[in-house]
């Protein structure tokens, strides 16, 4: 039991110090003074920092995949089988904006700590989000039986980029907030996640992209320059 204790306070004052601080300003001795432990404990329970740092990830990760997948299982049901193509991308964006944006939520450790990981771009949190994308292939096949015959690859990027858009969203909200000075509200999460999504479902359904004109062929009519190909 007092095992259990001292590995949840090491993780609870990683958590702080990492979202306060960042991972490249913290120290095992910072997070062994936070949590008021010794350094042979962090070694035994977790063995590097690296190994710490992925522990967290992993453990903040879950809760948000799993949230992810149970939206889109209510979707699926709902549509009996095939949810729509807004609701897929309501069920993958939600979760993430829901997690870290908004007034109550923006504030919290887990919040800020997902958001350093998303802004800064650590080895062991690398490395789970190459390898951790089974979930993500869930949300790829409710694509395609939502929109049959669209070609694997556009699917693919239209994962892609709405991921991106929330994730920028996270990390530059100050800048928008800036720029915009002040008329993008980053407070409405509701009304962030309908812009990710409707920007989303856009890109997947809005046609094949205009065909380039013909180039102008660069030779003069009859081997002559004239004035205007001057």
């Amino acid at each position: 039991m007092a095992s259990d204790h001292t590995r949840s306070a090491i993780l609870a004052a990683a958590e702080r110090l990492y979202a306060d601080r960042g991972f490249g300003d913290v120290t095992l001795r910072d997070i062994v003074a936070e949590a008021n432990v010794n350094l042979a404990a962090v070694n035994y329970h977790f063995g590097s920092k690296d190994e710490l740092i992925a522990e967290l990830f992993v453990t903040r990760s879950l809760a948000t995949n799993r949230e992810r997948l149970n939206d889109l299982k209510a979707a699926e049901e709902a549509g009996g089988g095939r949810a729509s193509i807004e609701a897929i991308m309501h069920a993958l964006v939600g979760p993430t904006l829901r997690g870290c944006l908004g007034p109550d939520r923006e504030g919290s450790t887990a919040a800020r700590f997902m958001i350093r990981a998303s802004i800064e771009s650590v080895p062991p949190i690398r490395r789970i989000k190459n390898r951790e994308v089974d979930h993500l292939r869930k949300f790829v096949a409710a694509m395609r039986r939502s929109l049959p015959g669209r070609d694997d690859a556009e699917l693919y990027w239209g994962l892609h980029f709405a991921l991106a858009m929330s994730h920028h969203t996270i990390r530059e909200k100050e800048r928008l907030t800036k720029l915009s000075e002040g008329q993008c509200d980053l407070n409405d999460v509701n009304a962030i996640v309908e812009r990710v999504v409707t920007v989303s479902v856009m890109a997947l359904t809005g046609g094949e992209p205009a065909r380039k004109a013909p180039a102008r062929s660069m030779a003069p009519p009859y081997g002559r320059l004239t004035r205007q190909d001057l």
